[in-house]
């Protein structure tokens, strides 16, 4: 690594919008994170210690309640992705920006 970029990268780390970047992406990536463990582990329990709930017919037919719950847990993971990536997008991406733009100052 080059001087220049040692130097920038050292501005990037100390500046205090960076740092209060780090903070509230780690903080929202923990909150979807935790969710999408409770709603997987929620569905796993479910299986694990009340499976007749899930094993029940759904309108009389062959399919089940568990399958469109288990399409719900696949479904929830992209709609959390979808979440992650839209503030990712419209408030990480941003706040990176005025940092990269006041450190080339």
């Amino acid at each position: 690594m080059s001087i220049d970029n040692q130097i920038m990268v050292d501005r990037i780390k100390n500046d205090p919008q960076f740092h209060d970047l780090v903070r509230k992406r780690t903080a929202f990536a923990w909150i979807l994170s935790l969710l999408m463990i409770a709603i997987y582990f929620g569905f796993v329990l479910t299986v694990a210690f009340n499976k007749e709930i899930l094993g029940k017919s759904l309108m009389g037919g062959v399919t089940t309640v568990g399958i469109p719950v288990g399409l719900g847990v696949i479904l929830s993971a992209l709609v959390l992705t979808g979440i992650y990536v839209a503030r990712a997008n419209a408030a990480f991406d941003e706040i990176t920006k005025n940092i990269i733009d006041k450190v080339n100052k």
